[in-house]
């Protein structure tokens, strides 16, 4: 199972956490891991190219895990900029939960 962790302060984005493997398929053709890996690695690289910020990331384990946390005191345009490209993610997160619940599970914290 993929577990979503959506990291928010006062409505507000900050980060998010992926850990764990959907185990939809044979190690390669995993449609489920391959979905979630391109959304969540998709938004890290246009909020770091469009909003030219460096994220901390972090990732490890055997490619199941990955946190970003964006950096603090960002400039009002960049930061509503990097949530518009955040709540794209966690909608596109959210149509693959609605069809494939058994495997990604999303919580907000």
């Amino acid at each position: 199972m993929i577990h979503v962790t959506v990291f928010r302060t006062q409505g507000s984005i900050t980060g998010f956490e992926v850990s764990g493997h959907a185990e939809s398929g044979p190690y390669g053709h995993d449609l489920v891991c391959s979905a979630v890996s391109a959304v969540t690695f998709g938004s890290v690289n246009a909020v770091m190219k469009l909003c030219e910020i460096e994220p901390d990331v972090q990732q490890g384990g055997e490619g199941g895990y990955l946190k970003i946390t964006l950096p603090d005191g960002l400039h009002h345009d960049i930061h509503e900029k990097a949530q518009i490209l955040l709540e794209g993610m966690q909608v596109s997160l959210e149509t693959i939960e609605y069809d494939y619940d058994q495997y990604i599970k999303i919580s907000h914290r």
